[in-house]
């Protein structure tokens, strides 16, 4: 996988990369008496069973794997690194012939980064971490995404309050979303220095907007603008005529912040995205006086029209870096059949769509359990090949998801076909 040829940077028309992931959100961070360790590895029990978890990823035939590193185990105080943990996993798969794509972080920082995204050494602190994988693993892992989601993480942290630092505003998310940017853009950095074959997988939520209220058409266009925002700052896109630079400049972010960025561009070499059917979706309606946006349930079209708005702008190879359905076997099953389906069109209409990652491989906890109260069994969101049973000390229940995806697997690309052409 190292040598030669990069089938993630490169990719042949007729290859397909399958892939799974296990969720891996760590916010450990205080924020409240409600505020509980959201640690996604400890309350499904992945740090005692990684290696078993593991063999069910091989199991399914997959080749490449979206993990993420536990940021505040590995770096537990500054200038501190345990390695025991993180290289069990990482010795494992290279051993079972599972490529990662190691992921930084996912959401959450170690806490003694006071102020988590807005600490001024915020960028150093991910850049020095990048260096330190890149270095370590050098030669043998490969693909890395320095951040998930910057979006939503924004959101997150920023806007709703929910995660450190806690804003709750618009100034404080755009100010997040810029000082996230930067960081990956440093990270980047640091892996291409470090590790001159790194690949970078950049991974973002492919939301799509939309009003049946002519009236909100303004919003619409603003909130779709900020979901290629990220991208748009990595490729140095941001300058003064860019549609969001009034806004950006108004919110506080400072212009050479942005100039920055467009001075050293640091693009992904994969854009991927994050794509559920129960999520991506959004609408904006009127509720009286108010405006409201709500999430639309979309059984077919996010994948299609994500991935055509993103590979338009944008022009990288792609991959379906997350999508699940949730609920029922049965639901799960029709949204697998129906994103596959849109992928398969994509790929026939010569987009290069290189591959596709079920997220989560075994169910998980939803992040309500955070500021909840009752124990982490009642809060298991069933979106996985494999359920979680608490009451069986959270064994893995193999659902009718396993032979359907191993079934596309063992496919490879003729289960999605090949790219009819490429260009652009």
């Amino acid at each position: 996988m190292n040598a030669g040829r990069d089938s993630l940077r490169h990719p042949r028309a007729d290859e397909f990369l399958w892939s799974a992931g296990i969720e891996d959100t760590f916010i450990t961070a205080p924020g409240g008496p409600l505020n509980r360790i959201l640690d996604e590895y400890e309350l499904i029990d992945h740090y005692r069973r990684c290696e078993s978890d593991l063999d069910l990823m091989r199991g399914l035939g997959v080749r490449t794997a979206r993990y993420g590193i536990p940021w505040y185990r590995l770096n537990p105080a500054p200038g501190r690194w345990d390695w025991e943990w993180v290289d069990r996993p990482i010795e494992h798969m290279l051993e079972i012939g599972i490529r990662p794509i190691l992921e930084l972080v996912h959401y959450g920082v170690p806490s003694w980064i006071e102020g988590a995204f807005l600490n001024p050494d915020f960028a150093s602190h991910l850049a020095e971490y990048a260096a330190r994988l890149a270095e370590r693993y050098r030669g043998r892992v490969t693909a890395f995404t320095p951040l998930n989601e910057p979006r939503i993480t924004a959101w997150y942290s920023g806007r709703l309050g929910w995660w450190p630092p806690y804003g709750r505003s618009q100034r404080q998310f755009a100010r997040i979303l810029v000082a996230i940017v930067s960081a990956i853009a440093d990270a980047t950095r640091a892996l291409r220095s470090d590790a001159p074959d790194a690949v970078i997988v950049h991974c973002d939520g492919a939301d799509l907007y939309g009003s049946d209220d002519p009236s909100l058409a303004d919003r619409v266009r603003h909130s779709q603008e900020l979901v290629f925002l990220p991208l748009d700052l990595l490729f140095g896109r941001v300058g003064p005529r860019h549609s969001l630079w009034d806004w950006l400049t108004a919110m506080g972010v400072a212009p050479q912040e942005i100039e920055r960025l467009g001075e050293s561009p640091q693009p992904p070499d994969v854009v991927g995205l994050n794509a559920y059917p129960m999520f991506s979706s959004k609408v904006y309606e009127r509720s009286g006086d108010r405006i409201r946006l709500r999430n639309r349930v979309a059984p077919r079209g996010v994948i299609e029209q994500g991935t055509r708005l993103h590979w338009e702008r944008f022009g990288k190879p792609m991959m379906i870096t997350e999508t699940a359905g949730r609920g029922s076997v049965r639901r799960r099953l029709e949204w697998l059949e129906q994103s596959v389906r849109e992928v398969r069109g994509l790929r026939a209409e010569g987009i290069p769509l290189i591959g596709y990652t079920w997220w989560p491989m075994i169910s998980h906890i939803a992040w309500a359990y955070r500021q909840g109260r009752k124990d982490a069994g009642a809060y298991v969101e069933h979106m996985g090949l494999w359920d979680l049973e608490p009451e069986a000390d959270y064994a893995r229940k193999p659902t009718a998801l396993v032979d359907a995806y191993r079934a596309l697997v063992t496919g490879g690309a003729s289960a999605v076909g090949s790219v009819a052409a490429q260009s652009g």
